[in-house]
């Protein structure tokens, strides 16, 4: 069942021609931008800081993408792929990056327009 959810009065914003997939989640203060796809089993949570996906970005199943309150938000750029069973956590993801599968980039972390985050891998 999709969930899309309000948390604390902030409802997400998805543009109209993005994909949610019926069992991601989407929760609190995140943006979606146009001809994105949120796949299977993606969390998307941005319950104590702010997240925003740009345009045409594809966040594949079964990645998490949340915040904390020590740094800025969550911040993906425009044609950026996220690979399966990513964790993106308090990071900024700039345009047109790869994100390999199960790769972790954490807090504070920035990946720079057109690099690739090899699967598996951190970054801090």
């Amino acid at each position: 069942m999709l969930i899309i959810r309000p948390y604390k009065s902030i409802t997400p914003k998805i543009h109209d021609s993005v994909f949610v997939a019926q069992n991601a989640a989407v929760i609190g203060d995140v943006e979606i931008g146009a001809e994105c796809g949120i796949w299977f089993a993606v969390t998307v949570r941005g319950d104590v800081n702010d997240i925003k996906i740009g345009k045409r970005t594809n966040i594949q199943d079964g990645t998490v993408i949340h915040v904390t309150t020590d740094f800025s938000g969550t911040y993906i750029g425009d044609n950026v792929t996220v690979g399966h069973a990513a964790v993106l956590h308090a990071c900024t993801i700039e345009d047109e990056v790869l994100i390999g599968m199960q790769a972790c980039v954490m807090d504070g972390a920035v990946v720079e327009t057109r690099s690739m985050v090899a699967a598996g891998s951190l970054v801090t």
